[in-house]
């Protein structure tokens, strides 16, 4: 699935990188708490969030993360913006809780997950 895919899916939008939007996703991992995204890590995986703050960029920057979106419709700031510019790491949101979100991407086909790198 693209990650373009996923934003017609969840009805979202995107903050940045969308000429980068057929990026694939193998996997999907929705979390507040970057701890948790830390030991989830997996390649080719959508983080989503309704964490806004520059942490999510770091850990995403951390951990290889290409897509991130965020849920409940938070939008990040114009900082956050061009930190994910600078690393290209694509940014897109939703207006639907994570629950919604993720349980549309999983009966839409993301059901599997990537390879474990840790």
């Amino acid at each position: 699935m693209t990650v373009a895919e996923t934003v017609k899916i969840l009805d979202g939008q995107f903050f940045s990188g969308e000429d980068k939007a057929d990026l694939e996703i193998a996997s999907a991992c929705g979390a507040d708490l970057m701890s948790d995204v830390m030991a989830f890590v997996k390649d080719r995986v959508l983080l989503l969030t309704g964490l806004v703050n520059p942490q999510v960029i770091r850990t995403a920057e951390l951990l290889d993360i290409h897509a991130i979106m965020f849920v409940r419709g938070k939008s990040p700031s114009r900082d956050m913006i061009d930190m994910a510019e600078e690393s290209d790491i694509i940014l897109g949101g939703t207006k639907l809780p994570m629950f919604l979100a993720c349980g549309k991407l999983y009966e839409a086909g993301l059901k599997a997950g990537g390879t474990r790198r840790i």
